[in-house]
């Protein structure tokens, strides 16, 4: 169930605030529609529903604000606009990314696509589907973790008849199985063929709350509703005097004496009726009626639908000029007319869920002296504070779904590969350059080799691919900054910067060995110092991309701060080293083993030795100078973030 009590958005400088103190219900196994205009706000109320803008009011979902369900999108599917995700991933790729980050099993997202028919196009990339696959697509995603209630945005904008037979049907079924549906539209008949209940919206304000029958016959279609006994023979008239005059009126007979006369108007219809002495007992305009009551007579009067009633037709001058005989229809009161008592903006609706009860006061027991008058409460609704998205219940999945299902990661590996194969060929056939930087592809001019600006590069799209492309909550704009999925990032990006580097490696061991002999793929005698140098600044590049990625949202930023580290960082940390030096590290290898007690397993000491070392050179110092900075400068971000 949903209570919408008071939403109110901020106001838009000198322009009213785009929704002003909406209050509604939707009841579960109902569908509830959303009816307005482009501009009546319904994308900005479900907005504040789910808490993605600023505002005022409350919004309770089963009884709990959105913001206290610990697992939200278990609670609440929601489709607002667009799928957002990568366009290059798969959809099935995208549904099981989705299903780490819900904390639901993988194989719910073959079930959903089975349940909106998209298992023939799993394999399909998202930047291909057409407007009603995204829109399965879209409800595919708000499915994905069997949530209660269904929050969607013109679920049936530019579908076909029969994809949108297709949406009101799966909609109907969730209602049916105990769940809450709300979705906005534009199109009363639309509205009136799918939900139980219609919310009808009008710059900002609830207008109408009403059941649909009660919609159907009060807002759908203007006419003229007449009683009297003598029904089939002013039918009759009133459809010769329109082929005389070349009008186009419908005349529709229904229970008892009435009549429902389409394409006319009360003075017209009043008028015929004086002239030829027929007694009227009611003669009033109406709305309403798609028509499914209507004979077979008037089979097409359905079609013609208009999206809001007009005004009241003033009483005719004829009609208070018929005899005694036939006396005037007695004028309606306007608090009473269907169209007046739910479609007049003016008067303020009473608001059917009610607000928060004021706590009473405490008693206050201090002196008259030093006791203050209690200041009077707010009547204003609470605020609604924009809160980010949550982070992925399993990140370390999420980010493994996310990283490998995306071509881009492993062309950006076949490039680096193949230049640093071409690098090292070049570097071996001049013969000037040391082993090591020849196994590493890496000249004396550049300032870091293929595999490091690789690396560094995989590692700025783990952040700044998702912010382009947000995937973890519909409409929430970013990926949240939090502790766990940094972790995950900072995890599968180093993994997979180790695995480029001993690939880049192993490849151009294999091709120098291939074109020039074994003479340039021995094993130097200090690998170990060199391999944790490589390994180290290779992972060290990887995570300066995601950390920057992470603070300024573009994989542009990432890969910069890690080209930055050689070229601005580096002079500076090679100034800060110049000058004679009073001290040596030397013997501290030996100063380690004295540290503990009993001897390092394994010769640990060499390891941190050689880490040691690789950050004390310029290249290694100023990296970890970098990442220092950047961790900080993600910390504030984040804190920043919440502190909003």
């Amino acid at each position: 169930m949903i209570q919408a009590i008071g939403l109110t958005s901020n106001a838009r400088k000198q322009l009213p605030p785009a929704v002003d103190d909406v209050t509604f219900e939707a009841f579960p196994g109902h569908v509830t529609a959303l009816l307005g205009g482009p501009a009546s706000g319904k994308t900005t109320l479900l907005r504040l529903m789910l808490e993605l803008q600023p505002g005022r009011g409350i919004t309770y979902f089963r009884n709990r604000p959105l913001h206290c369900i610990p697992h939200p999108s278990r609670e609440v599917g929601a489709l607002l606009g667009e799928v957002p995700g990568h366009p290059a991933r798969t959809v099935r790729g995208h549904l099981r990314m989705l299903c780490a980050a819900a904390g639901v099993p993988v194989q719910r997202a073959d079930e959903v696509l089975e349940v909106v028919g998209l298992v023939s196009l799993r394999g399909e990339r998202l930047d291909t589907l057409s407007r009603g696959m995204d829109r399965r697509l879209g409800l595919a995603c708000a499915l994905l973790a069997d949530p209660h209630t269904l929050v969607l945005d013109d679920p049936a904008d530019h579908l076909s008849a029969r994809e949108s037979r297709w949406l009101h049907g799966i909609l109907r079924a969730h209602a049916t199985k105990g769940g809450t549906v709300l979705f906005t539209t534009d199109d009363p008949k639309e509205a009136a063929q799918t939900a139980d209940r219609v919310v009808t919206l009008d710059e900002g304000r609830v207008v109408a709350d009403q059941e649909v029958a009660e919609f159907a016959r009060t807002r759908l279609r203007p006419r003229v509703a007449v009683r009297t006994p003598y029904a089939p023979r002013l039918a009759l008239l009133l459809t010769k005097e329109a082929r005389a005059a070349q009008r186009s009126i419908e005349v529709v007979k229904e229970d008892g004496n009435r009549l429902s006369v389409y394409g006319s108007t009360c003075a017209d219809v009043g008028e015929v009726a004086y002239r030829h002495g027929i007694l009227v007992h009611q003669l009033a305009d109406e709305v309403g009626d798609m028509g499914p009551k209507a004979p077979a007579t008037s089979p097409d009067h359905a079609t013609r639908t208009e999206p809001a009633p007009p005004e009241p037709a003033p009483p005719s001058e004829s009609e208070s000029d018929l005899p005694e005989s036939l006396p005037a229809p007695a004028p309606t009161p306007p608090q009473e007319t269907p169209a007046s008592r739910h479609e007049a903006p003016a008067p303020r609706q009473e608001t059917q869920a009610p607000r928060q009860e004021t706590p009473a006061p405490r008693q206050d027991n201090r002196h008259p002296a030093t006791r203050k008058e209690p200041e009077p409460l707010s009547q204003l609704p609470p605020p609604i504070t924009a809160r980010p998205a949550r982070g992925p219940l399993r990140p370390l999945r999420y980010e493994l779904y996310r990283a490998a299902g995306v071509g881009t990661g492993y062309v950006t590996a076949a490039v680096v590969l193949a230049v640093s194969a071409l690098v090292s060929l070049l570097l071996a056939r001049s013969g000037h350059t040391p082993q090591p930087r020849v196994l590493a592809a890496w000249p004396q001019d550049f300032p870091l080799p293929p595999a490091a600006l690789g690396a560094g590069l995989l590692g700025a799209f783990a952040f700044g691919d998702e912010f382009r492309h947000p995937a973890l909550a519909a409409d929430r704009g970013t990926v949240p900054r939090r502790l766990g999925l940094l972790c995950a990032k900072l995890v599968v990006a180093a993994a997979t910067a180790l695995l480029l580097a001993f690939l880049t490696v192993g490849c151009d061991a294999a091709l120098l060995q291939l074109v020039y002999g074994p003479e340039l793929t021995r094993v130097p005698v200090d690998w170990l110092s060199l391999s944790a140098s490589w390994f180290g600044m290779v992972a060290g590049c990887a995570w300066a991309g995601v950390l920057a990625a992470g603070i300024f949202r573009s994989t542009t930023a990432g890969l910069a701060a890690v080209v930055s580290v050689p070229i601005v960082v580096v002079p500076l940390v090679q100034k800060a080293l110049e000058g004679p030096s009073a001290r040596t590290a030397a013997g501290f290898p030996g100063r380690l083993r004295d540290l503990a007690l009993a001897q390092w397993p394994f010769g640990a000491e060499r390891y941190v030795a050689a880490g040691v070392r690789m950050i004390v050179q310029p290249v290694g110092g100023a990296l970890a100078l970098s990442l220092s900075a950047l961790l900080c400068a993600y910390g504030l971000t984040a804190m920043r973030s919440r502190v909003r």
